[in-house]
């Protein structure tokens, strides 16, 4: 057949042109080409938002059900006088208004308990992070046996009860039968025996920043060992045909990626180490000195052993009020690494 004698009937039909901008010709409907949103290829469900807030329900009902009514028997109590006779009925509280926080904030004993709590903080997050990331980075250089057998023993001193392992260090730093006394005592011209480390509260605290220390770095560990083997191979062998050594390796491309992962132990590391309690309340033996309280063992004495429930309540809350500007500050810093990214 000649190409004069070809039909247009017999050639393939056109293929159509849809338009999406604005001027789409009279063949393209409303949305052809487009989901219901105006974007191509994509197509919203109806109640799609909805769905993660269903399956966030039965977690925010239960942390509801339990800390509701706790924090806002908290607050209610900051507000008022409440002591001895409120508790038993024989008198009603009184509402104060900030009463309460006035006279806790104008105490020089609340500010060098605070000022005590952050430098705890402090030195306890520096020191997990520190040691976590130095394990961390050992961990990928040994041998799958080693490794296994350094993994099981952070497992194992991270599943230690709190108590138990309050009482051990209580052991190893014990005056009379310490084992590290005895074992400081052996070194040439060091004599440690009877050596007392509660006898001044920088010594006994730093005793207890250890114990924090010991528990929290396992966990430390763990993740950021999870977080080095999403570090690809290709950019550290890169940094090192650059020149770059160990240390510049690890500044310039590990630790960026780390990020993230750093930001966020950082911050539950401080919110848990403000909330330290048992560790100081049982080292020394469920009545701290002066010089080891804390803000939470401080809110505890007030409440409890003064009696007053209300002045507790309120260093409790202001307690509070400072984890959440920690909690604001990793939101920021999240937000900020979010938005690089």
């Amino acid at each position: 057949m000649s190409a004069a004698q070809t039909t247009a009937a017999d050639l393939p039909p056109a293929k159509q042109k849809t338009s999406t901008g604005p001027g789409a010709g009279p063949g393209a409907g409303p949305g052809a080409g487009t989901g219901s949103t105006g974007a191509p290829g994509k197509r919203v469900r109806k109640g799609a938002g909805a769905t993660p807030w269903l399956l966030l329900a039965p977690c925010l009902l239960v942390i509801v059900l339990v800390m509701g009514y706790p924090l806002y028997r908290l607050v209610s109590l900051s507000f008022q006088s409440f002591g001895k006779s409120e508790l038993w009925g024989f008198k009603d509280a009184e509402f104060v208004g900030f009463d309460n926080f006035a006279k806790i904030l104008g105490d020089g004993v609340f500010w060098s308990v605070v000022l005590r709590t952050v430098v705890f903080t402090v030195g306890a997050v520096v020191l997990t992070m520190v040691i976590g990331m130095l394990i961390a980075l050992l961990l990928q250089k040994v041998s799958g046996v080693v490794k296994a057998l350094i993994s099981i023993a952070l497992v194992a001193s991270w599943g230690m009860p709190i108590i138990v392992a309050t009482a051990v260090f209580k052991w190893l730093f014990d005056a009379d039968y310490g084992v590290l006394n005895y074992l400081m005592s052996r070194l040439p011209g060091v004599d440690m025996i009877g050596h007392n480390w509660f006898a001044s509260g920088p010594q006994g605290l730093m005793v207890i920043m250890l114990l924090v220390v010991w528990g929290a770095v396992p966990f430390v560990v763990i993740t950021l060992s999870a977080g080095l083997t999403q570090v690809p191979k290709e950019l550290e062998e890169a940094a090192r045909l650059d020149g770059a050594g160990a240390i510049g390796v690890f500044r310039h491309v590990t630790l960026p990626i780390l990020k993230p992962i750093i930001v966020m132990l950082t911050t539950l590391s401080v919110i848990w180490d403000m909330g330290v309690f048992p560790q100081v309340f049982v080292m020394r033996n469920g009545n701290p000195e002066a010089e080891f309280e804390l803000l939470t063992t401080y809110s505890y004495q007030q409440a409890f052993v003064v009696n007053d429930y209300s002045g507790g309540s309120a260093i409790a809350l202001v307690t509070v009020l400072l984890l959440l500007g920690v909690v604001a500050v990793y939101m920021r810093q999240m937000l900020k690494i979010g938005e690089v990214e």
